[in-house]
């Protein structure tokens, strides 16, 4: 069975967050979307430790703190680091998708071009994390 997960979306773009927030209706998903605009508003929602995402959705190219730096900090926390990160980036260059699997992310995902295909992706990672067994901190 498929639990409803809280996702913690860390993206600037709004047409993003809008894509997935339209993906996720579409696929009849119940899932809690969260949304913070870059690497400090996530950090400053992720300060109440009572109430902490499942997972966290992770665009690379953002303003203030970019993805990697965010993922840099966030695994230095004790509590924090057992969130699993996904990169969902436009990014396909190899130096960044290496230094993400060397600092510790669960995933790396590149988002599609075609709406069909971001919606496969979602889709298929969100049924993945939501069967999942997720640490509770």
């Amino acid at each position: 069975m498929q639990k409803k997960l809280k996702i913690l979306l860390i993206e600037d773009d709004m047409i993003e967050k809008m894509k997935l927030n339209r993906t996720t209706s579409a696929l009849q998903l119940d899932h809690e979307i969260i949304e913070a605009n870059n690497g400090e508003e996530a950090l400053q929602l992720l300060e109440n430790k009572d109430n902490l995402p499942d997972i966290i959705l992770l665009d690379l190219n953002m303003p203030k703190i970019n993805g990697i730096e965010f993922l840099g900090i966030l695994k230095k926390d004790d509590v924090l680091k057992y969130i699993p990160t996904i990169i969902l980036t436009t990014s396909n260059n190899q130096k960044d998708l290496l230094e993400c699997y060397k600092i510790g992310v669960a995933g790396y995902v590149i988002k599609p071009l075609k709406y069909e295909d971001y919606v496969s992706k979602i889709e298929k990672l969100l049924a993945y994390w939501s069967v999942n067994e997720l640490i509770v901190v």
